[in-house]
């Protein structure tokens, strides 16, 4: 049964919320482009520690993702920028500072754009004013150099959630790849749950091995997000939830960010609708107040070119006979009463 609205109407007015991309990283390591969309000769930038470490991206190998023009393009409201601080071996804390240095200093020149969202009310106003909003994020808590006393600077500066780990074994606890050992979260990690929860801290569950992710269900006295993990039923990949994982997300009042990460999707010919049976999926385990979207733009998902061609989704689900309600709960409005719920 098709859709009995206009669902380009429909994206368009919706709040659309992404809770994950790696935006910030991306650009610094094509020197310093602008979130704006201006080019590296009309905005220069000095080398950033993060470029340093993890080098530069040559501009052929694809331009940015997921830009102020670009997001205003596929409608999107909302990004969780999140910075991946896995490969700083000895620098985790510094180069997530200098990621987000960078970005206090873009936000700054195009406030008229671009604001940072630190609750549910800041991200109202800015979808308000017709501005985009910006949610700090940190992708590993490797970034707090295995001290809590760290968590509520990176809170004091904006942050608002953070990955336990990121796919190998840190110091709060086991990767989607340490699977093997058998191990989940430490005594540290379960700590920063509860840490966390106190700060009003949203805690992301992606990543974690299966073992870590129970530790932090046990843990966590607040709602949770899955900001970008597919469905492991339909596609065995470490990265993917099992049905009964995505159950608990639910019964925890959380939501979970389905990814279009290709190799999420399908091992062998990923396709938009083969995203879409996740979602599908997700919403008939979880419920349809508990699903939304997860990019990773700018940090390995191809499937979409960019998040110009986001309304593609939203076309997809009008076309499987989703109902307008049921669009916008996915669309953002999940999302948005998780954060709220998680950091106020």
């Amino acid at each position: 049964m098709g859709h009995e609205y206009d669902w380009q109407a429909l994206h368009q007015h919706a709040l659309v919320i992404d809770s994950h991309n790696d935006t910030i990283v991306g650009l610094l390591r094509r020197g310093g482009q602008s979130i704006a969309g201006l080019s590296q000769e009309a905005r220069s930038q000095p080398e950033s520690l993060i470029t340093y470490l993890r080098g530069p991206v040559d501009h052929q190998e694809g331009p940015i993702q997921s830009d102020v023009p670009a997001m205003r393009a596929g409608g999107i409201d909302v990004g969780y920028f999140s910075i991946d601080n896995t490969r700083a071996v000895g620098n985790h804390l510094a180069y997530v500072l200098d990621g987000f240095g960078w970005f206090a200093a873009e936000l700054e020149a195009y406030n008229d754009d671009i604001v940072v969202a630190t609750s549910a009310a800041d991200i109202e106003t800015a979808k308000a004013n017709g501005k985009l909003a910006a949610v700090l994020a940190v992708e590993n808590s490797e970034a707090l150099e295995r001290s809590l006393f760290v968590l509520p600077m990176l809170y004091r500066i904006g942050v608002r959630t953070m990955t336990l780990t990121h796919s190998i074994r840190t110091y709060a606890g086991d990767g989607e790849q340490a699977h093997q050992s058998g191990g989940g979260l430490t005594t540290f990690g379960r700590d920063l749950v509860g840490a966390m929860n106190d700060l009003r801290m949203l805690v992301d569950v992606s990543h974690l091995s299966v073992q870590a992710f129970w530790h932090a269900m046990e843990e966590t006295r607040v709602p949770v997000i899955a900001s970008h993990s597919s469905c492991r039923v339909l596609n065995e990949h470490g990265r993917n939830l099992h049905d009964d994982q995505i159950k608990a997300i639910a019964d925890n009042g959380g939501v979970v960010g389905v990814s279009w990460v290709h190799h999420f999707v399908a091992w062998e010919d990923p396709t938009v609708a083969r995203y879409l049976d996740h979602v599908d999926h997700a919403v008939n385990v979880a419920g349809i107040d508990h699903v939304g979207f997860g990019s990773d733009f700018d940090g390995g998902s191809y499937l979409l070119q960019d998040a110009k061609q986001v309304p593609i989704i939203t076309q997809g689900l009008a076309e499987r006979g989703w109902s307008e309600s049921d669009l916008r709960k996915f669309l953002g409005l999940n999302h948005l009463r998780v954060f709220r719920d998680a950091c106020g």
